[in-house]
C-alpha cells in the first residue's frame, strides 16, 4: 500500500503542478471528509462519499472563484476550511463513531484488501485519463489560454482531473490520511519536474522519488515505533529542504 501510494500520488501531483491545480487538490483532500462521514452514517462505502464530497467542494470553489476578483486563493482556502469543519461537526451531530485521526493522518498498519482495491482503481483512473487525454493535458498545462482559444473543452478536462484527484486522495487515506496526502502530491513531484523533458518523464521520476520516500518512511516507522503517515510527511519536508539547499 505504501509503495502504491508512493507512486500514485507524486505522478498525479506532477500533472497538478503543471496545471497550477495543486491548491485545488489540497481543497479536495479536505472536502472529502464530510462525504466520508455521511457515507459511514448511512452505511455505504466511505470512498464513494469521499469522492463525491471532494468533487462537490471543488465545483463550489470553481463557481465562487469565477465570481471573485483576484481572490482565488482566499476563496479556495475558505471552502477548504469550511468543508473540513463541516465534516468534523457532522460526527457528533450524526452521533456516529469515527476514527478521525485515521482519516486525517492515516493508519498504514490497518490497511486491508479494500484499501488496496481503491488504490488500484485510482491508478487505473489516472492511466485512463492519460491514455485518452495526454496531449490535451500537456497542451493545457503549457498554454491554458491557447488551449481555450483552440476550442479544447477545458471544463470537462479539469473535471476529469478533479475526479482522478479525488480518487487518489481517498485511496491514499489509509496510508497517509487526507491531510498529509498533499505532501506526497507535492514534494516528490517537485523533484520529478526539475529538469524534466516531458510530462511523462516528470511523472515517472516523481513516482520513483515518492516510492523511495514512502519506503524509507515505512521502515523508519517500524524501527522507531512511529505513525507512518506523519513520518512520511516529515520526510517530504526534509527532502524538499535538502533539495533547495543542494541547488544553492
Amino acid at each position: 500500500m505504501a509503495l502504491l501510494v508512493g507512486m500514485l500520488c507524486p505522478a498525479t501531483g506532477a500533472v497538478l503542478i503543471t496545471h497550477h491545480r495543486l491548491l485545488q487538490a489540497n481543497l479536495i483532500s479536505h472536502a472529502v471528509v464530510p462525504g466520508i462521514v455521511l457515507a459511514l452514517a448511512i452505511g455505504v462505502d466511505p470512498s464513494l462519499g469521499g469522492v463525491l464530497s471532494g468533487l462537490v467542494g471543488a465545483l463550489v470553489a470553481e463557481r465562487l472563484t469565477s465570481k471573485s476578483k483576484g481572490n482565488n486563493e482566499g476563496v479556495i482556502n475558505t471552502v477548504l476550511a469550511g468543508t473540513l469543519g463541516l465534516g468534523v461537526l457532522l460526527i457528533p451531530l450524526l452521533e456516529i463513531r469515527v476514527d478521525l485521526e485515521s482519516i486525517l493522518f492515516g493508519d498504514l498498519l490497518a490497511v486491508g484488501t479494500d484499501d488496496l482495491i481503491r488504490t488500484l482503481v485510482a491508478a487505473i483512473a489516472l492511466l485512463l485519463l492519460l491514455r485518452t487525454s495526454y496531449q490535451k493535458l500537456v497542451y493545457l498545462g503549457l498554454d491554458a489560454e491557447g488551449a481555450a482559444a483552440s476550442g479544447l473543452n477545458i471544463s470537462t478536462l479539469r473535471l476529469a482531473l478533479g475526479l482522478v484527484t479525488a480518487l487518489v486522495v481517498v485511496s491514499s487515506m489509509a496510508a497517509v490520511g487526507v491531510i498529509l496526502v498533499i505532501g506526497l502530491l507535492s514534494a516528490p513531484a517537485i523533484f520529478g519536474l526539475n529538469h524534466a523533458t516531458s510530462l511523462h518523464s516528470a511523472m515517472v521520476r516523481s513516482a520513483q522519488y515518492g516510492t523511495l520516500l514512502t519506503f524509507i518512511g515505512f521502515l523508519l516507522s517500524i524501527g522507531f515505533n512511529l505513525s507512518p503517515g506523519p513520518l512520511i510527511g516529515v520526510l517530504c519536508l526534509l527532502s524538499l529542504a535538502f533539495l533547495r539547499e543542494k541547488s544553492k
